[in-house]
């Protein structure tokens, strides 16, 4: 039986496949992509036991980063953010060729850039490393996004956007960009809250809400019309969405409780989000009374409160000075943990210790003096 014989122009090209993919291997592990951003230490939110936020901490450059998981965002702003920024984002390698080719051919028709053509995974590549927005910077975005795809997953990967996304001044994040313009956790959102931080990391610095409300709700409009069109929002739930307006603000980081809020910190340093048994309305009015009682006392005195539930034995306020900024009265200082003298405190307990074994008698005179 004669053997089945190879074509010579197969022989000859055969191998070509394997080298290309040796050449992509050496390649990825020559230049692997940058992701020291990923683990790097963000900024912390104390929050109370009904989930208020208590202080905030910035990180070592100064910036608003509150670690999530993607299962802690409202799965509204995922559905959201999906359909708006990649659609096919779960049918394709981290490239998308037909988005990039429609984006050519719209800039083409309109003489301007119409969509971007970058599937969410280049924005993650963008977001890791800085890239410059040329024809090579796009070939090596296309290339990050193809590495970060070998090797996470999909889930993985919004995960890094939800963390990693800009939102104006030195605010990344989704759950940071949440409690700065709206004031609540990003497992919170509206359809309109979500619909307006899907579209802000495209250009946070034109459609800052505190700055700019009127471009920031038709960004925002624009994004639910989207929604509408790709069938993922009825007209109805749109138009409920549309009715909500834009809160013009930016919240300043809370300031509740700070001494205790710094403890917390120090013991949890890896933690983004630290919880607490704090009662805020307690913990309000305890500051409150403590204020108004400073004025009363005389300069470099100060006032500290600790407030326990008898039951649980859990902490519901805390206040370890009357103000933490007062240099004059220690304001830094926790006096609740402060150690101090103890005075004549332990006199009682020590002559009913001496009563007890005999060393003195009622009418004993001792010398108050070392011996």
């Amino acid at each position: 039986m004669r053997g089945l014989r190879v074509p010579a122009r197969l022989r000859r090209w055969g191998w070509l496949p394997l080298l290309i993919a040796a050449a992509i291997v050496v390649a990825d592990r020559l230049d692997p992509p940058p992701l020291a951003r990923i683990d790097a230490p963000g900024s912390a939110l104390v929050l109370a036991r009904d989930g208020s936020p208590l202080r905030a901490f910035a990180d070592a450059g100064g910036v608003w980063r509150y670690h999530v998981r993607i299962d802690q965002v409202a799965p509204v702003y995922i559905d959201a953010l999906l359909s708006y920024e990649d659609r096919w984002f779960f049918h394709h390698p981290g490239i998308n060729p037909a988005s990039m080719l429609r984006a050519l051919a719209q800039a083409g028709l309109h003489g301007e850039i119409v969509s971007g053509g970058s599937t969410l995974t280049m924005q993650v590549a963008r977001m890791l490393e800085a890239i410059p927005h040329t024809p090579l910077g796009k070939l090596k975005q296309c290339w990050r996004a193809l590495q970060l795809e070998w090797r996470f997953s999909k889930a993985e990967i919004v995960e890094m956007y939800l963390n990693l996304a800009p939102f104006g001044g030195t605010i990344e994040g989704v759950q940071a960009a949440s409690y700065a313009y709206l004031g609540k956790s990003a497992d919170r959102l509206s359809d309109a809250e979500a619909a307006l931080l899907v579209v802000l990391p495209q250009s946070p610095s034109r459609w800052r809400p505190d700055r700019h409300p009127e471009r920031a709700q038709k960004a925002r409009d624009k994004v639910i019309g989207r929604l509408v069109a790709q069938g993922v929002w009825s007209a109805a739930r749109a138009a409920d969405a549309r009715i909500e307006q834009v809160a013009a603000r930016r919240l300043r980081p809370p300031m509740v409780g700070p001494l205790l809020s710094r403890r917390l910190r120090q013991n949890q340093p890896e933690e983004s989000i630290i919880h607490s048994t704090i009662d805020l309305a307690i913990q309000t009015r305890v500051e409150a009374r403590v204020r108004s009682r400073l004025r009363r006392l005389p300069e470099r005195n100060s006032v500290a409160v600790m407030v326990v539930d008898n039951r649980s034995a859990q902490t519901l306020a805390y206040v370890g000075s009357a103000d933490l900024l007062a240099s004059d009265r220690a304001g830094h200082v926790d006096m609740i943990r402060a150690p101090r003298s103890p005075g004549s405190t332990l006199k009682p307990m020590l002559y009913g210790m001496a009563l007890d074994q005999g060393l003195i008698h009622s009418m004993s005179l001792l010398i108050d003096a070392p011996q």
